[in-house]
């Protein structure tokens, strides 16, 4: 028994000794080289490529390979040219003029005829401890636009500006009073509103009013953005339609937010930064899912900034990757060469898009130590094995 053990003993060494080997020939070798300082799966060449598995619910996942596009300066004026082109044209006819107020069923109507106090008392009388939802005083346009009227009896006043609707009125008392004196105007606007949800401070309806609602008046009225909105990520939902709106793309393109005005039953969304985070990961101090700026913006030097910066004792700061859209079918990879404190500057400059993934690879060194921690296990697991069999 103890002849055969140290035969398991020996044998175990010399397994142990030639995986040391093939393993110091992939990464000992090629450091000395310098050859060997492509990520996993780069192929050697002018064009170097990286494996991405893509797919989607119809298609099943495969792997591709993806050219690697060098993060440089023709690359970065790129994304310029683009960010100045990226307002959408959708957006565009948003913005606009305002239009009128107009009356709708639920508005609260004050009408008052001078001279003829009689008709006051046909408003009715306010309600002391009144819930706030309750109409106030005046004259409520029914559901199918009408008032009811002294003298002139019911009077169709929906879809009117309420010049309008004062006309209306004058002309049909005309032919009761002589030449009365009549003013109208809108007393409860309870007929139309928007919807503000999202990361605003007190999200929920905003009633319209004479006064034309702006696309930033409704965000001041909701409580204004929290510390967490994407100022660059909102969303208004109109006809079924919608329309994505950043406002950082409207300033840097002169598009004053102010001149988008919202309609009734119109649905603003703010999002959350964490809904356009972005992965960080590899040899990084802090792997972290990297939020963007309140603007919705991210550059590559904020995102590792926010993960603690690159590890200066396992990273390979030649080895920088960005890979974009990995769960669609056109996926991207950039590559960027830190190693100069001069490429940081292309960092700090390159764009990040939602859901990117951030990796930065480990050097030689690393990998071999690796390669030594799930190696070692077995060894100690066979000479365990080896003494047992004594």
């Amino acid at each position: 028994m103890r002849v055969s053990g140290k035969i398991a003993v020996r044998r175990i060494n010399q397994l142990l000794y030639g995986l040391l080997r093939r393993a110091s020939l992939c990464v000992v070798v090629p450091l000395a080289l310098t050859a060997c300082v492509m990520a996993p799966g780069m192929q050697m060449g002018s064009n170097p490529t990286l494996p991405v598995s893509v797919g989607n619910a119809t298609t099943p996942a495969s792997d591709v390979k993806v050219p690697i596009r060098d993060i440089d300066i023709s690359l970065i004026e790129e994304q310029r040219i683009a960010r100045s082109a990226s307002v959408d044209s959708a957006v565009r006819q948003l913005v606009g003029e305002s239009h009128k107020y107009t009356i709708g069923p639920g508005d609260v109507l004050q009408i008052t005829v001078w001279d003829h106090p009689e008709l006051a008392a046909a408003a009715g009388q306010q309600i002391l401890g009144s819930r706030p939802s309750d109409p106030g005083v005046g004259f409520v346009v029914d559901q199918r636009g009408n008032i009811q009227f002294p003298y002139v009896g019911k009077l169709h006043v929906a879809d009117l500006a309420p010049d309008e609707a004062q006309d209306r009125l004058l002309k049909e008392l005309s032919k009761a009073y002589r030449d009365p004196q009549v003013t109208l105007r809108v007393a409860s606007f309870r007929s139309k509103a928007v919807y503000v949800e999202g990361e605003v401070k007190a999200a929920g309806l905003q009633p319209l009013n004479d006064v034309p609602m702006t696309l930033l008046e409704a965000v001041n009225r909701a409580g204004g953005f929290t510390a967490d909105a994407d100022q660059g990520n909102l969303t208004l939902l109109r006809d079924g339609i919608l329309y994505h709106i950043s406002l950082s793309e409207m300033l840097d393109k002169s598009i004053n937010p102010s001149d988008i005005h919202l309609r009734a039953g119109d649905l603003l969304r703010v999002a959350a930064r964490s809904d356009s985070g972005i992965f960080v990961m590899g040899e990084v101090n802090k792997p972290a899912f990297a939020l963007p700026m309140k603007t919705g913006r991210l550059t590559l030097g904020e995102a590792l900034a926010q993960a603690g910066s690159i590890n200066l004792n396992s990273a390979d700061a030649q080895q920088m990757y960005v890979v974009r859209g990995a769960a669609t079918n056109h996926p991207e990879v950039f590559h960027l060469n830190a190693e100069s404190p001069v490429a940081m500057t292309l960092a700090n400059e390159f764009q990040l898009e939602p859901k990117d993934v951030v990796y930065v690879d480990g050097n030689g060194l690393v990998r071999f130590s690796r390669v030594l921690s799930l190696l070692l296990p077995s060894y100690n697991a066979g000479m365990a094995a080896a003494y047992l069999a004594r």
